[in-house]
C-alpha cells in the first residue's frame, strides 16, 4: 500500500505541479534584497564615492519623520558601508554633526561589535557613538533602536532595557524596529522566555495601528520559537504556554496583514518571506504557497539567512518544495468546475 501512495503522490506532482507555478515568478527573476526606489540610486552614487544622495535621503526622511523608512535605509546604507565605506567617511570628514551620518556611523559602528569575539567589550565602545546620533536629533527613534540592540548585546538589565524602551516609545509609539529590538530581548533565546517573548509581541500587535507591521511581531516570535528547537507540542515551548495554535494563531494574523498589501509590494516582503517559513515549517503548505505569490522576486535575507549561507538558493528551494507538497495533496482527476489553484483562503478543492 505504501507503494501505491507513492506512485499516486508522485502522479498528483507530475499532473499539478506545472499549474502551481502560476504566478510565481522564475527563478533567475527572483532578486535577493532589493533596494526600493529611493535607496537603489542612492547606493549607486555611494558605490562611486558620492556621499550627497544619501545625505539628501536621509535627511529627508529626518525632516518628514519618516522613521520605518529612515531605519531600513540607515540599515542597508551601514550594510554598504561595511564594505565600502569610504563615502561616509568622507560624509563623516564634510559634516561631522550631521544627525544623517552620525546614525549610519553609529549604526555601522554596533554591527561591527556584533561580529567581533569580544562583542560586550567592543559594544561598550560604541556607546558615546549612539548617544552621539541620538543628542543630534532628539526626535528621532532609530538611535534609541541601536540603543536597544546595543543594550541586548552588552548584557543590559531588564530594568535597563525598560529605560531605552521608554525612550524609544515616546518617540514613536508604534515604531517596528524598536519593538523587534524588545521581543528579540525578551526570547528564550536571550533574556526572556518564549511566555514572555509571546506575550509583548500579542500585545504590540493587538494596539497596532491597521496595516502596520507591528501586526508582525507575533509570527516573528513563532520564528523565534521555531529556532529555538522547542516548537512541537511537547516540547519547552509547549510546557510555557506557546502550544502549536498559538503559533498558528500568529501566522493567521500575518496572513490577514499580508493581504492588505498589493501582491509583489517591496515593503512587507520581509515580513511575507518570514511568514512563508513559518507556515511551512507548520505543513501549511497551499497557505505559503500563495504567501510565495503574494512575495513575487522579493526574496530577503531574514529569515533565510539564519538556516543557510545560500540564501537565494534556500528561498528557491524551499518555494519548489511548496508547490510539490501542494501538488502531491491535491486530487488526482479534480472533480469537473472545481478550482485547480488556490484561492485567497489557499484552500484546493
Amino acid at each position: 500500500m505504501s507503494f501505491l501512495r507513492a506512485l499516486i503522490s508522485t502522479a498528483r506532482m507530475i499532473r499539478h505541479t506545472p499549474n502551481l507555478g502560476a504566478g510565481l515568478p522564475d527563478d533567475d527573476e527572483v532578486l535577493l534584497d532589493v533596494p526600493d526606489e529611493r535607496l537603489g540610486p542612492t547606493l549607486v552614487a555611494a558605490a562611486l564615492g558620492d556621499h550627497g544622495p544619501a545625505a539628501k535621503l536621509m535627511a529627508t526622511t529626518r525632516e518628514g519623520a519618516e522613521w520605518e523608512n529612515r531605519d531600513r535605509y540607515a540599515t542597508r546604507l551601514a550594510t554598504f558601508a561595511h564594505s565600502r565605506g569610504d563615502w561616509l567617511g568622507d560624509w563623516l570628514a564634510a559634516s561631522p554633526r550631521d544627525p544623517d551620518a552620525l546614525l549610519v556611523k553609529a549604526e555601522l559602528a554596533v554591527r561591527r561589535a556584533w561580529e567581533s569575539p569580544a562583542r560586550a567589550e567592543r559594544l561598550r565602545d560604541v556607546g558615546p557613538l549612539i548617544e552621539a546620533a541620538a543628542d543630534a536629533a532628539p526626535r528621532d527613534p532609530v538611535p534609541w533602536r541601536i540603543a536597544l540592540d546595543h543594550a541586548r548585546g552588552t548584557h543590559a538589565t531588564h530594568t535597563a532595557f525598560e529605560e531605552l524602551w521608554t525612550q524609544a516609545v515616546g518617540r514613536s509609539s508604534h515604531h517596528y524596529g524598536c519593538h523587534v529590538s524588545a521581543l528579540l530581548y525578551l526570547s528564550a533565546q536571550w533574556y526572556g522566555s518564549h511566555r514572555e517573548c509571546f506575550d509583548f509581541a500579542e500585545q504590540a500587535a493587538e494596539d497596532a495601528l491597521p496595516g502596520s507591521l507591528v501586526q508582525a511581531l507575533p509570527v516573528r516570535a513563532a520564528f523565534a520559537h521555531l529556532m529555538s528547537g522547542d516548537g512541537g507540542a511537547s516540547g519547552a515551548g509547549a510546557a510555557a504556554g506557546v502550544g502549536p495554535e498559538r503559533l498558528d494563531a500568529a501566522a493567521d494574523l500575518a496572513i490577514a496583514l499580508s493581504g492588505a498589501y498589493e501582491a509583489g509590494d517591496p515593503w512587507p516582503a520581509e515580513v511575507r518571506n518570514l511568514l512563508a517559513y513559518v507556515l511551512v515549517s507548520r505543513g501549511r503548505w497551499a497557505e505559503a504557497l500563495e504567501q510565495f505569490r503574494l512575495i513575487g522576486p522579493y526574496a530577503t535575507s531574514f529569515p533565510w539567512a539564519s538556516v543557510s549561507d545560500d540564501v537565494l538558493g534556500r528561498f528557491l528551494e524551499v518555494r519548489d518544495t511548496a508547490k510539490l507538497q501542494v501538488a502531491m495533496a491535491m486530487p488526482l482527476r479534480p472533480l469537473r468546475g472545481t478550482a485547480r489553484r488556490a484561492g485567497s483562503g489557499g484552500h484546493y478543492a
